[in-house]
């Protein structure tokens, strides 16, 4: 490993006309389509095949994800309230390129979207029915974790994987202005001089396929939410011509979103649906079960608080039930594999704020966002399960977790009312994830491309196509296994590459800000 030790940050200069990497993004355009095509084609096959993936990763490396998924949280702490802080992403006296509102909005509706939906309102009936911990079914305390648990899943853990690759990019762009908006190029101190062109292309195409995997996964929960919404809004058939229809739709939206960019594109959809999630969740609040809601979300706030260590590292060794590989470890790879491409977006859009700034607004506001969220759908569909309103375990086991989340809806008040506003949510909610996808996807296979500039529009809208194929392909697999399974197997590839990025970052620190060296620091105060 090397690194220049006399190098300084590099100034700006004359902007460069962005370059498709051919490498990049053929191998990876490539393995997409193949992926698509065995999906497709071999749907059982290719179905097993990634179960007994999945299988082995989660029980061999279960250990490592959960050691792992800590570690962000750590890392973050450590830049956000030790000296380096206050360095700020760009010159002294630059400005936020965003407002506070919309900086918020893109990066939650471009991270979690409409699977906070999806999950939001299912996962808790999946928990009281196989708890964790070794709670009995259905008891009075697994009704308690099976409220508490998708906030854990849900909040500190990945919004600090996701704030983890955020800062070492920022940095590259806007510190050091470096013209490029590739992951590999910010993996450089850890990387040998000598095979350094080649280990970055092999980087570059690996995280791709890792992003597709995770976005992948979205797409899976995603086309079968959109799908039941619709069925019990319009009354039409739930099948699989609904279903491709839903997928080209969204295409063509988050195609021509992509195409117009970040702010004519990205940042108005995601401003919009900030406006109705925050509706939603008063709608919820208020017309229903308020009190119910508001003692179980204390409650959940004091669980959470309680076990979190516990939790973050229970691999369950001795009556290996299978809860951690199942969930825990699993939503753990989930982040890992979209943690790359959320890095390099949540970067693109933080010039102007320092590094504590970025991560407290991204680990603190991004937490408190998915436990608002999580609090009030969690409550509400425990609630009409508890009470006999809905049988939500024979609706999820039977018909699935897309049909119960329209079922439970219904229950609100103006129902056609609200189903409307949670179909519109739900598309435009992934339509931001997909559109900011595809922008990440062109970025990666770009060269010499500058923080303020976009990738090409050709190269934007062909990854929306691309991930449009991919759905289609999950869509004739079927299965929510199969989906999982994807994520799992494609987020081995980040775990490596993100401990690089702060490896070098780390060095780059060190370099660029020797005054604030610990050798410095302690000399100053021996004097």
């Amino acid at each position: 490993m090397s690194i220049d030790e006399n190098a300084q940050p590099l100034a700006p200069s004359s902007p460069y006309k962005p370059v498709l990497d051919v490498k990049v993004f053929v191998t990876s355009i490539a393995a997409v389509l193949i992926s698509s095509f065995l999906l497709i084609k071999f749907p059982t096959s290719t179905a097993n095949f990634a179960r007994q993936a999945m299988q082995f990763i989660t029980q061999k490396f279960g250990w490592l994800y959960l050691l792992t998924g800590v570690m962000p949280l750590l890392f973050a702490g450590w830049l956000a309230f030790g000296r380096y802080g206050h360095i700020k992403f760009g010159s002294a006296d630059e400005k936020p390129e965003y407002s506070a509102l919309s900086w918020v909005a893109m990066m939650f509706t471009a991270s979690m979207g409409a699977s906070l939906i999806a999950w939001g309102f299912a996962e808790p009936i999946f928990y009281i029915q196989t708890p964790p911990l070794g709670v009995d079914s259905y008891s009075a305390e697994a009704f308690e974790l099976a409220h508490m648990y998708p906030i854990f899943h849900w909040s500190l853990a990945p919004w600090a994987i996701y704030c983890l690759p955020s800062i070492p990019i920022a940095y590259m762009l806007y510190v050091r202005h470096a013209k490029s908006l590739r992951i590999s190029d910010s993996c450089d101190a850890a990387l040998p001089t000598k095979f350094r062109d080649g280990a970055k292309t092999v980087i570059d195409i690996l995280v791709v396929i890792s992003i597709v995997g995770g976005v992948a996964t979205s797409i899976g929960f995603g086309v079968p939410l959109v799908s039941s919404l619709s069925v019990e809004l319009l009354g039409i058939p739930d099948d699989l011509t609904t279903k491709i229809v839903v997928i080209l739709i969204w295409t063509a939206i988050f195609g021509t979103s992509a195409y117009l960019g970040l702010r004519k594109g990205i940042k108005v959809l995601a401003d919009i649906n900030l406006g109705l999630m925050f509706f939603l969740l008063a709608f919820i609040l208020f017309l229903g079960p308020t009190i119910y809601i508001l003692s179980l979300s204390v409650n959940s706030f004091g669980l959470f608080v309680d076990k979190f260590v516990r939790i973050s590292f229970w691999t369950d060794p001795i009556s290996r039930a299978g809860f951690p590989e199942t969930w825990t470890i699993f939503y753990w790879a989930w982040w890992f594999a979209y943690a790359p491409m959320m890095g390099l977006f949540f970067a693109r859009i933080s010039r102007g704020r320092t590094i504590r700034q970025v991560v407290l607004g991204v680990i603190g506001l991004g937490s408190l966002g998915t436990f608002m969220f999580l609090s009030i759908a969690g409550a509400y569909v425990l609630y009409l399960q508890s009470n006999g309103v809905i049988n939500a375990v024979e609706i999820i086991n039977n018909q699935g977790m897309s049909t119960l989340v329209a079922t439970v809806i219904s229950q609100l008040p103006w129902p056609k009312f609200i189903l409307t506003v949670v179909t519109v949510l739900s598309i435009i909610f992934y339509a931001t994830t997909f559109d900011s996808a595809a922008y990440v996807l062109a970025s990666i296979c770009t060269k010499d491309l500058p923080g303020d500039q976009e990738p090409g529009r050709i190269n934007r809208v062909a990854w929306a196509a691309g991930l449009g194929l991919v759905a289609s392909g999950l869509m004739v697999a079927g299965g929510m296994e199969t989906v999982k399974s994807m994520t799992v197997v494609t987020s081995l590839s980040a775990l490596p590459v993100l401990f690089m990025m702060c490896y070098t970052l780390f060095r780059w620190l060190k370099i660029d800000f020797p005054h604030l060296s610990e050798k410095v620091v302690h000399t100053l105060k021996a004097h």
